[in-house]
Formats: structure tokens, C-alpha cells, sequence
């Protein structure tokens, strides 16, 4: 069981972050986000809460949606400048992947690109706080930094547990401006990452429990923190899940649907939480008969109302719960719809890119080929 540091949830926990930035000892902190968190105000409350604690902050509110290694590096280089000993993320995962990035390149040499794979980064960092205003990575809870390499579009994640934030502030007040369409979003990384952790090949009795915490909690309240956002329980119980969620894919990992949507990102741009919106009820359909208990009870929990059927029907419900989900959430549901210029010639490249990911495509309950991921592409397609 792996497991990031302390977690403090609740309505304004956010202004805690100058009181541990203070007994952290620390007097310069490099805070991580982007142009609507700075755009909003929420950067320079966050910033005020750490100048009032007597803590010097140094602002980077350039982070891209889909954060690069050139990004990292140019934060990293900054932070050394200022001798920034704490690392502040505030946004969604992209801000808090290259927050958690940004720690340990300050005590390590070199690019972030370097330590691109599971278990390469030499030295501790400075301690890490996140602060998520998004519900939906996790990233909160993860010892993973996601991030695009320019130079040939492939994502990579740095995947080390030097990586586990030392306290994570889950301040739900800060979820109430997401707009309709970065909730669904984001709501529905949080369900991928909870269903792939739940039917994977590393599943176990921990991780499930975390899983089906987040499942419950998605299928209940997702669709009303997308269509009535000033819903402050709604926005609680989907931090509560993400975060939940962050921790089962933390211990078991996920599977083909992340593994499928990384080209979508690394390619064509598409948002994370988008691409797994679009891929998840093909991959359960196509996974469902390799572990049908799993997407049965899976299904329950995403109120299928399926408990009364056979077995392989209610594993099979999963998928149509999905596919009701992402209708209702008005999210794109064929990769023609992303309106993103894939073409059934980007196909190959982009299954064989997919299977490069190789963690999670060993972890898919169901064994994936280059053959089976273009089929899903296809099947995708319209």
C-alpha cells in the first residue's frame, strides 16, 4: 500500500497552505498554475496566504493543458534561481504534475524528459503541496507527472514515489468555477481512473476499496456538479472521489483506456479527461466478459440498476451506464465528433503509439494487441 502525505479536506482548507508553508521552515516557494487560476484571483490568494505566513512566492501561471518537458524544465530553472526550497501546485493535474515535476528537479540535475519511466529519479525534492481546483485527476494523491515531449509528441510519465506530495489541501470552494464542460471532464478521469484501478490485473482488496468509494460517489454526484456547480455538497463528494480515485490508481494502476487516449493528447491535442471520456464505455465493452464480476458490481455502483440480470448482461450494463453518462454529460462520444482531424490513417500510429505505453496496457485485464487497439479506434470513429 503506497499512499501521498497528509491530506486536509473541507471548505477554505486552502488558507492553511502559508501555516505548513511556516512550519515547513521554508522562505521562498515557487507557486505552479495556470492562466484561469490566475485570471480567476485564486493565484494570488493562494500567494497571499504564503507572503502573510512570511513565505517569498515566486508565480508561474503558464502551465499548458497538456503540460510539456519543456514547460517543467523552464519552472525547474526558475525555482533554482529564486532558491525556492516549496513547491506549490493549484489547478488541475496538468499544474500539479508539473508542480510535482518541478520538486525534484531542484535537487536533481538536468531535464525532466531524463527521468521519463518508473523509478529513475535519484534524489528526494523539496516538499510539495497541492491544491486541486479540479476534480478529476487525482494527481493530488499520485507519485506520476504526465508530460509531452515537444519534439515528438509522445507522453511520458515520470513514475517515482519521490513524486508523493507532502500534503494535499482539498478545498471544494475552489471546485465552484468550473464550467460545465471541465467538470464532465474531469469527473470522468476520476471514473476511468477508478474503474481500470477496480479491473485491473493489480487490483487488490485496498485499492478496490478506494475504487468503489469514488464509483459511488461519481455515479451519484457528477451529473448534478455538471449542471447545478454551485451544488457545494455535489463539488465535495467529486474532490472526495477524485482523490479516492488518485489512491486506487496510485496502488493498481490503470489500463487500455489510458494507454488509448495518450495519442489523442500527444497527437491531436485533446484533453485527458476528454479522451478517456470518449474511450471508456468502448474499452469496458471490450473488457467486460475478461472480468465480469468486477464490471458488474462496477456497474451497481454507477447506478445501472443491472443487480437483477445474468451476470454477463450486467457486466455488459457497465458499458451502456457509460455510454448514458457521457450522453448526459454532453460530452463528445466518437473521436469524429472531437473534431480534431483524426482520420482512419492515423490509426496505426496511433495504436502502436498506445502500445508503447506498456504499465498500463500489461495491467488491462483483457491482453491488448496493435490489432485490438485500432479496432477500438474504428469503432470509435463513428
Amino acid at each position: 500500500m503506497s499512499l501521498a502525505g497528509k491530506a486536509q479536506f473541507g471548505p477554505g482548507v486552502s488558507r492553511n497552505v502559508g501555516e505548513i508553508a511556516r512550519k515547513l521552515g521554508v522562505s521562498s516557494a515557487v507557486l505552479v498554475t495556470d492562466a484561469t487560476m490566475e485570471q480567476l484571483g485564486t493565484a494570488e490568494r493562494i500567494s497571499g496566504y504564503l507572503h502573510d505566513a512570511g513565505v517569498e512566492c515566486c508565480l508561474f501561471a503558464g502551465v499548458e493543458p497538456e503540460p510539456s518537458v519543456e514547460t517543467t524544465d523552464a519552472v525547474a530553472e526558475l525555482a533554482r534561481e529564486h532558491d525556492c526550497r516549496l513547491v506549490v501546485g493549484l489547478g488541475g493535474g496538468s499544474c500539479m504534475d508539473v508542480a510535482k515535476a518541478v520538486s525534484v528537479l531542484i535537487t536533481n540535475t538536468g531535464s525532466a524528459g531524463q527521468y521519463q519511466g518508473l523509478g529513475l529519479v535519484p534524489n528526494k525534492g523539496v516538499p510539495k503541496i497541492m491544491i486541486p481546483t479540479t476534480a478529476g485527476t487525482g494527481s493530488e494523491v499520485t507519485f506520476t507527472a504526465v508530460l509531452i515531449r515537444k519534439s515528438d509528441g509522445v507522453k511520458g510519465g515520470i513514475n517515482d514515489e519521490k513524486l508523493f506530495p507532502d500534503f494535499s489541501l482539498l478545498d471544494p470552494e475552489l471546485t465552484l468555477s468550473m464550467p460545465p464542460c471541465v467538470t464532465a471532464a474531469t469527473g470522468m478521469d476520476a471514473l476511468t481512473h477508478a474503474l481500470e484501478a477496480y479491473t485491473g490485473r493489480n487490483a487488490s482488496p485496498f485499492s478496490d476499496l478506494l475504487a468503489e468509494a469514488a464509483l459511488t460517489r461519481i455515479g451519484r454526484f457528477l451529473r448534478v456538479a455538471t449542471w447545478n456547480g454551485h451544488d457545494l455538497e455535489a463539488r465535495s463528494e467529486m474532490l472526495l472521489a477524485s482523490y479516492y480515485a488518485g489512491g486506487a490508481l496510485a496502488n493498481a494502476g490503470v489500463g487500455a483506456c489510458h494507454a488509448l487516449a495518450y495519442p489523442l493528447g500527444g497527437m491531436f491535442g485533446v484533453g485527458h479527461g476528454m479522451a478517456n471520456a470518449l474511450l471508456v464505455p468502448y474499452v469496458a465493452r471490450h473488457n467486460a466478459l475478461s472480468r465480469p464480476e468486477k464490471y458488474a458490481t462496477a456497474a451497481v455502483f454507477l447506478d445501472a440498476g443491472a443487480e437483477e440480470l445474468p451476470l454477463r448482461d450486467q457486466a455488459l450494463a457497465c458499458a451502456d451506464v457509460l455510454d448514458e453518462l457521457v450522453a448526459d454529460l454532453e460530452l463528445p462520444s466518437t473521436l469524429k465528433a472531437l473534431k480534431a482531424g483524426i482520420t482512419a490513417e492515423h490509426f496505426p500510429e496511433m495504436a502502436g503509439k498506445a502500445m508503447g505505453v506498456a504499465r498500463p496496457m500489461e495491467n488491462n485485464p483483457r491482453p491488448m494487441t496493435k490489432e485490438s487497439c485500432m479496432a477500438l479506434y474504428k469503432e470509435a470513429m463513428e
